[in-house]
């Protein structure tokens, strides 16, 4: 198979209120075929390896699983999860999903 056109997808999950990455933090991907791929964060809060899924153009969702992260980190928050929804519609290239999170508050946006 040609991967010059293969697509790539990253994602970097930093804790605000602490200014630290969020390490060991588990997500799952599911894919537009309803495949679901489950990954933790490193150290640096990053995941890249999603366990050789081959990404096509479609709806993608990724689930962050902060609970746990919330409480260890901070005695508890509201958000038990955040799903996060994008379309990947190029045919190549990189995504990049960041998630900013606190005990009361997230944010995503298309990073590069």
């Amino acid at each position: 198979m040609n991967n010059t056109n293969a697509i790539s997808l990253s994602s970097h999950v930093l804790d605000t209120a602490k200014g630290t990455p969020a390490a060991n933090m588990p997500i799952e991907l599911t894919c537009p075929n309803g495949d679901k791929v489950s990954v933790t964060t490193d150290s640096d809060g990053r995941c890249k390896d999603w366990q050789q899924t081959e990404f096509v153009a479609g709806t993608y969702q990724m689930r962050f699983h902060t609970k746990q992260y919330l409480l260890e980190k901070h005695s508890g928050g509201f958000y038990p999860f955040v799903d996060v929804h994008f379309d990947i519609v190029e045919d190549g290239g990189h995504y990049h999903v960041p998630l900013l999170i606190s005990p009361y508050g997230f944010s995503s946006y298309r990073g590069s």
